[in-house]
């Protein structure tokens, strides 16, 4: 199994627990016991219990035909956009609360960049009767402000990370900080398949749900389970974890990266990791991550806020490395214009993190009869403000 985890924690190079003295017995007791906890029999009927009551899944597989008939091709949308809360986040939060809920924690902290996890976060605690922290960058909060108030509605503080670029990496470093300061109690929902071992994994158990429901709708639909490619945007990597999960050893079907490029790619004002990044070690694991040589971490930007991170997970940059999974990148103008082309075409109006999976369709060639999956991971009614200044609407 040359893509699953290893028991250190490690895809091929990357990952591992990079932690400080004080986190290490909360990471070492997650690493020992999330396994048999997720396994058990009580949680897994808990778990789909929820996800199909609460959730809404399974999402639908849905024939794209004006899409398709554009490029000539058969595209799949698989529909995460129709999830509670309105993007995947809401799988791996239902799965960690859960978790949390059994490791006897009473309080949580989250990350979020576009706002869409920390709203799946604020959710899960509401449904829990959790305290809920949930830290954010300033910029971020203002790009993403009906997000903000959702998650104010649910009953959750939002701090605000006021340094470095006051975007996602920055609430990231602030959430650890709280962690830190608050190791017994507190259950750290990390959002994407990044951080200390055993989270890329965990989150990727959690999300998996979106391939296996893939395999089973493409059968029905298609009488095969495997498509041709798979397309996923990538900041730090969980929605496309889900999506490609269940075809990892599979290499008949090609596995389609898709980062933010932003202004372009040696614009200097990108989020390309694939592309600009070097290993290195960012929020508790070895990765690939954008760095200056002497090992200062660069700002991403992102027209999206979900896909500014300057790192990407360890499952993702192995797939890199061992060119399993074929890495692209979409600028800010080329995600845009085809989330507008989705919209026009399908009547369904994308997160901007998802246009950059839909703007590979004009970076790639296919067959007539070619199958292809993208994953819309989330629904644009939180990017609306951006859309509008975009396109002068």
């Amino acid at each position: 199994m040359k893509y699953q985890v290893d028991d250190n924690g490690y895809y091929g190079a990357y990952g591992g627990a990079f932690i400080p003295e004080m986190l290490y017995p909360n990471v070492e007791r997650l690493r020992k016991e999330y396994r048999n906890i997720i396994e058990d029999d009580g949680f897994r009927k808990e778990f789909q219990e929820l996800l199909k009551e609460y959730v809404g899944r399974p999402t639908p597989l849905y024939f794209a035909k004006r899409l398709s008939e554009k490029y000539n091709t058969k595209i799949y949308l698989k529909r995460e956009d129709l999830c509670h809360t309105g993007a995947h986040k809401i799988n791996n939060t239902i799965g960690q609360i859960l978790l949390a809920k059994r490791l006897g924690k009473k309080r949580i902290i989250a990350e979020t960049g576009a706002g869409q996890h920390g709203v799946a976060t604020a959710t899960v605690c509401a449904l829990m009767g959790i305290d809920c922290f949930v830290y954010m960058g300033e910029v971020d909060m203002e790009r993403q402000a009906p997000n903000v108030a959702r998650m104010k509605m649910l009953g959750a503080e939002v701090i605000p990370a006021s340094s470095g670029s006051k975007t996602l990496k920055d609430a990231t470093n602030e959430a650890i900080r709280d962690w830190i300061n608050n190791p017994e109690d507190t259950h750290y929902i990390i959002g994407s398949v990044v951080g200390p071992h055993p989270y890329p994994d965990m989150v990727t158990q959690f999300q998996k749900v979106i391939s296996e429901e893939m395999q089973q709708q493409l059968k029905e639909k298609e009488g095969i389970e495997d498509p041709n490619y798979i397309i996923a945007c990538v900041g730090g990597g969980s929605n496309a974890a889900g999506a490609f999960y269940q075809y990892l050893e599979n290499e008949a079907v090609t596995l389609v990266a898709v980062e933010a490029a932003g202004k372009g790619i040696d614009s200097g004002e990108s989020a390309a990791t694939s592309v600009l990044g070097s290993p290195g070690v960012i929020h508790g694991s070895k990765t690939l991550l954008m760095q200056t040589e002497d090992g200062q971490i660069t700002e991403p930007y992102s027209i999206s806020a979900g896909l500014d991170y300057p790192g990407v997970g360890p499952l993702h940059a192995h797939l890199r490395d061992s060119n399993r999974a074929k890495f692209l990148s979409a600028t800010d103008a080329e995600a845009m214009e085809a989330g507008l082309q989705l919209c026009k075409l399908e009547g369904i109006i994308p997160a901007i993190e998802t246009s950059h999976a839909l703007a590979a369709l004009d970076q790639m060639s296919f067959q007539h009869e070619d199958i292809i999956v993208i994953n819309l991971s989330g629904r644009g009614d939180k990017d609306l403000d951006t859309y509008i200044h975009y396109f002068n609407l």
